[in-house]
Formats: structure tokens, sequence, C-alpha cells
């Protein structure tokens, strides 16, 4: 029983650090670890639900194609999902890749098209009668932004297509990045002003086009290039191979890549990866690696793709750049949850392109294993355009009086007290009053997937806590008496405090399930907020409810019912439950106009596997309409499991209890009575 605790534990931690680079590296663009890295958590989780099927949740990161939209814009629905890529490391997996290929395609070899990856931001073009119609963001790979009035600013971009025969609605992926010539032109520029330089290209690519004022891209000189497909309708009859697609591209005027090329076999997608590790150096973008896709385009239909992932596809990452620096000190930053993350302040060093100042050292944990002090010489990495980390200590050349890092006693933001997770790797401030920890909390509250606030974002946060005007989350509800006081915030004008306005008095009517999202409950994410406001309805019934009601819940475990009641019996949950009452809030859930008849009524069905007619999110939202109940695991009370391609674990635990199995076919039979 231990054991198995340990294994839920180590789950939960897993998907809370995954959750949180997601949100650092597709909304923020500020990531703090390597790709590596990154896939080495998803490994682990991954390995540890298929030992453990009974702790997946459809809100894992395993289930489910990371990273969320920016907030600003409105928002473009993909026709067809922008899906991510599988990463390999070394020419050994390249070649269990090609292996697997070829075994899924009973024994033929397929050729390779290859082309250096692109480090810029993903991108979606949609062509409709040949003109450029609407650009949108990748997002969480179903939803993204509306960025095409900053997209159309870009002169590789065509505003209508070249020639004829190109289909009346042709979808293009690609990326947008900032060359570095003209990149590197601009912040010499920014210096010569005596201002803070842009980090790296990346990362400014990224803030150019979330930024609202199109002129930008223009005088930037963003760059795009096209590297797959979305919805084409019809099909060209004569696309047989992704290189005579890239060929028609080019033809209707759609930058494609210089540098791709098709190979024979796996061994030249080999030797070409190993060339390109010195010529990458020279080319006009930064890069971190190679994109391999099989070349025929029937080959890549038989092969499919995964819940995340196209099966044709993989990404080969370069080796992380690394160097040596000295160790200056150790700094401590305060997140929404009270973590405490200790950054290194390094000795400026050359790295990958830029200078080095600081690196994230992830948690204390971390800093143990290091034995890290202050004067230590330190190897920090860099893999790609990424925020660097301490990865080694050199020990022997630490000096006499070198100063072992210690985690603070109390909280570097507030002087609070700070507690170990019970079995975990995180410091945290219990302060609830903590300043730091409230501007993270209130930007969150704030959010695009809870209350939906625009123009609410950091900078915003920390001038309305630091002026002192929003002190509790319910203070957005009085900012419109205090709009004279609003329009004296750096960069606030009088449009801008109308939008903001009029952003938050919309937010009073959202449903209770995205205020509970809201408000920083802890194990509360989108998922189980939706499942309490379903069954609960209201506030009230949620704050009368008591663990035993809580776990009636289908997916609601002990310790989320236990840290549900805890919050809304503490002193802080029934005060801000009854601010937001008075702030006009409605703090209810529209019931959904569901069926009371039907084979789904009352049953509880599971969702699996990749399916084909409908997006996950679809499937259940129909299940639900039609009187059912969804469910994040196979149980002895599910009724029913619907299965799509690789359904896995989930269908075999299925089988071993006598579950009934639904193919797609068969729930929409179901739905249609």
């Amino acid at each position: 029983m231990a054991a198995e605790q340990d294994h839920r534990r180590r789950i939960e931690r897993l998907r809370e650090e995954l959750r949180r680079h997601d949100h650092l590296y597709y909304v923020e663009h500020a990531p703090e670890i390597s790709d590596e890295h990154y896939d080495r958590l998803l490994r682990e989780l991954s390995d540890l639900e298929a030992a453990h099927p009974d702790c997946i949740t459809p809100d894992s990161p395993t289930q489910r194609v990371s990273e969320r939209a920016t907030e600003g814009f409105a928002h473009v629905t993909h026709a067809l999902p922008m899906m991510s890529i599988d990463n390999t490391y070394s020419a050994g997996e390249l070649r269990d890749f090609d292996t697997r290929i070829r075994r899924a395609l009973d024994g033929a070899a397929p050729a390779y098209y290859v082309d250096p990856k692109v480090d810029g931001v993903a991108v979606s073009l949609r062509f409709e009668g040949g003109r450029f119609a609407v650009g949108a963001t990748r997002g969480d790979g179903e939803t993204g932004d509306d960025i095409t009035r900053n997209l159309r600013a870009l002169r590789s971009i065509p505003l209508r297509l070249r020639g004829d025969g190109w289909p009346p609605v042709l979808e293009v992926r690609g990326e947008v990045y900032w060359p570095r010539p003209r990149f590197d032109a601009f912040t010499h520029a920014q210096r010569a002003r005596g201002e803070e330089p842009f980090k790296n290209p990346r990362n400014a690519t990224a803030g150019t086009l979330k930024n609202l004022d199109p002129r930008l891209a223009a005088e930037r000189g963003l760059s795009f290039v096209t590297h797959g497909l979305g919805q084409v309708e019809p099909m060209p009859r004569d696309w047989r191979t992704y290189s005579t697609v890239l060929e028609s591209l080019r033809g209707w005027g759609l930058p494609v890549s210089r540098y791709g090329r098709t190979c024979p076999d796996i061994e030249a997608v080999v030797q070409f990866i190993e060339r390109w590790d010195t010529e990458r150096r020279a080319l006009p973008f930064d890069t971190d690696g190679v994109v391999i896709k099989v070349d025929d385009l029937e080959q890549r239909t038989r092969l499919g793709t995964t819940s995340r992932a196209p099966r044709w596809c993989i990404a080969y990452k370069y080796a992380a750049e690394q160097a040596v620096t000295r160790l200056l000190g150790v700094d401590f930053q305060v997140g929404k949850l009270g973590t405490i993350t200790p950054v290194a302040n390094l000795d400026p060093v050359l790295l990958a392109g830029t200078t080095v100042k600081r690196a994230s050292l992830h948690n204390f944990d971390q800093v143990r294993r290091l034995d890290l002090h202050v004067g230590d010489r330190v190897t920090v990495e860099k893999a790609g355009e990424i925020i660097p980390q301490v990865v080694a200590v050199d020990a022997a050349a630490r000096p006499v009086d070198a100063v072992a890092i210690q985690p603070p006693s109390a909280c570097p933001a507030c002087g609070g007290p700070v507690a170990q997770d019970e079995g975990g790797v995180y410091l945290r401030c219990v302060n609830d009053a903590c300043p730091a920890q409230f501007v993270e909390r209130l930007r969150f509250f704030c959010g695009r997937d809870q209350m939906d606030i625009e123009g609410a974002g950091e900078v915003l946060a920390e001038q309305l806590v630091r002026s002192g005007m929003v002190r509790h989350v319910a203070d957005l509800y009085a900012l419109k008496d205090r709009r004279g006081e609003l329009l004296q915030l750096e960069r606030m004008g009088e449009r801008s405090a109308d939008s903001l306005l009029a952003s938050i008095d919309e937010s009073r009517n959202r449903p209770l399930a995205r205020v509970l999202a809201a408000l920083n409950i802890r194990h509360v994410g989108a998922t189980t907020a939706e499942l309490l406001a379903e069954r609960f309805g209201d506030a009230d019934a949620l704050v009368a409810a008591d663990e035993a009601a809580l776990q009636q819940v289908e997916g609601i475990g002990p310790e989320v019912a236990a840290s549900v009641r805890s919050w809304f019996t503490s002193p802080a949950g029934i005060d801000t439950i009854a601010r937001l009452k008075a702030a006009g809030l409605t703090l209810t859930q529209p019931r959904r106009g569901r069926r009371d008849n039907g084979p789904l009524v009352g049953k509880t069905v599971v969702v699996t596997g990749t399916l084909q007619r409908r997006s996950r999110a679809d499937v259940e939202a129909a299940i639900k309409d039609h009187g059912g109940k969804v469910s994040g695991s196979v149980s002895r009370k599910t009724d029913f499991l619907v299965a799509g391609e690789e359904a896995g674990s989930k269908l075999a635990k299925a089988l071993e209890l006598g579950v009934r199995v639904l193919t797609e076919d068969e729930l929409e039979s179901m739905l249609a009575e």
C-alpha cells in the first residue's frame, strides 16, 4: 500500500512539473529545461502510468498534446490538430525508429525527407481561393490565437498564391523566425540606444507575434518557412511524396527550406545529421536538430499517428552546448503556490550565441545533489534557445572558503514561514498573504483558461499589487470605481483601461467550473473543477459538501476531496467565496440539456486511444449531453470503453474486467438513438 501511494505521489509530482514546464515553454516562452530533460520526465511519467493504469487521468500530460494559446487575441480552432514531434538523441535511436517504420510497412524501406529544424514559433496559414485568409499560432494543438494581421506584415508570406492549380482550401504549417543577421543588427541598435537587448531570436519572435501592433512584425524583418500541411481540400492527385508537395508550394510562392534533402535510407539520414552538426552553425537561423519525415504520403497514411505525434516523423536533437563558469550566488524566486525556486547568478559566459548570467537550479534537491557552493566552477548547459541550467560542479576546483548553498529558513519575498512538501521536492512559503505569491495567483486567476480577463498579464498584475489597488482577486471587480487611479499606471491609456474593465465585467458570468479552476485550490485543475461544478451546481452546495460527498464524484479521490474540503472551510476560502458573491459573480454551473433516456443515460464511459471522427473533447461532451458520465480510468464501475487506435493499457484493463468495448462507429450509433 505504501509503495502504491509512493507511485501516486511521484506521478502527481511529475504531472505538476511537466505542466509547469509546458506553461513556461508554450505560454511564457521562457523554458527552464532542455528538450532532452523534458522528454526524460515525460518518459518516466508514461512508464509509471503504464505500470499503474488506474492512475491515468484525462488531463495528464501523456494524454494530450500539451501547450496552451497565448492571451490577447481571438481564438481559432484548427481544422486539423497541430501535433508535436517525438525526439531522439542518438544514431541508435534513429535506427530503432527506422526499424519500427519498416515493420509497420510490412518490410518496405521508406525514403526520408530531412531538414534542419528552425527554432522559431509554429504557425498555421490558411489560404482560401488562393488568398491568405487566416494565420494562427499553434496554441494547444486544437486551438490557437488569430495573428493574421501580424502575419500579413511578413513579406515572406504571400497574400495571394502565385500561378494556378492550388486547392480551393490550402492550409500550411511552418515556423516564423527572426533571421540571425537581422536580429543581431537589431540588438546592436538596442545597445547603442542604451536599451536592454533581446535575449534570443525565438523569444523575441514570440513577443513580436503577440504584440497588438503589426507594424513591429514588419519593422523587425521576421521570416516564415513552410514545413508541413494542415487541411487541404481537395488533395491534388499528383501529390505522392512530401518532396513533390514542397515543389508545388514553392511554385505557388510559399517559402520552403533551401536545406532539405531526400535520403534513400536511414544511413543516409545519419550522414546528413553528422554533416549538419558543423554546418548548422553557419545557418541564418538558430537550430538545435534535424526533422526526419517519411517522404511517401501513402506510407504516412498507413503509419498514422499516436495521441500526440505522427508515427512517420521524428526530430533528432543535437547534444546540448555547455560552458564552464563560476557561481557568484543564488537568488530565490516565489511562485503562485509558494514554491521557492533557486536561480544561479553566474560570472557571464558566452553559450550558444548569447551571454549567460543566470541559470535554473530547479529545486533544492538538485542543489543538494550538485553540492553547490558559492564560488564553485560549474558546467552550464543550453540545448537550443532555452534558459540555461547548471548540470555539474568541479568540486576539485572549489575555493577553501566556499560557502554551501542552503535553502532559506524564511520566505525571501515576505519573511514568512516555509515548509517542505510532504514526500516532495519543493520548499514553499506558507504565508497566504505573501505578495510574491499573490502576484502569480492574480495573473493565473485572470488567465485565458480561468477567468479570461484580457490584458491582465504579468506586468499589470505586478502594478496592481504594488499600487495597493488589488489585495485580493475580488478587488478586480471594484476597479471600475478606481478608473482614475488605473489610468495612472504605466502604459495604461483610456482605451486600455476601458478594455480591461469591460473584460473584468464580462468575467462575472463565467461558470463555476472556470472560477474553481482559477482559485488555485491544491489538486484542482480544469478537469477536476468541471467534475465538481457539474455535480454540485453552485458554490453553496459545494461549500456544504463533506469529504464523503466529494468522493462520490467519479474521479475525485481522498487526497483531492481533503484538499477541496480544507480550502472551502478555511478562513481564506470562506472569505473568498463571500467576496466573489458580493462582487456579483454567478458561482453557478449551467446544467447541460441532457437526455433522460437512451443507452448512455447514467452510464460511466472511458474514452481512450486516437480518435478519427471527432476530437476527444467533442466525444466526451457528446457523452455528457446524452446523459453519460465520463471517467479517466477503467474500473468495475465502468460501463463502456470507447477505444480508438493505440488504446493500450486501458483497453487491456477493460477486457480483463469484462467492460464492453465500443468502436467509434458503435458510439456514434448510440448517440444517434
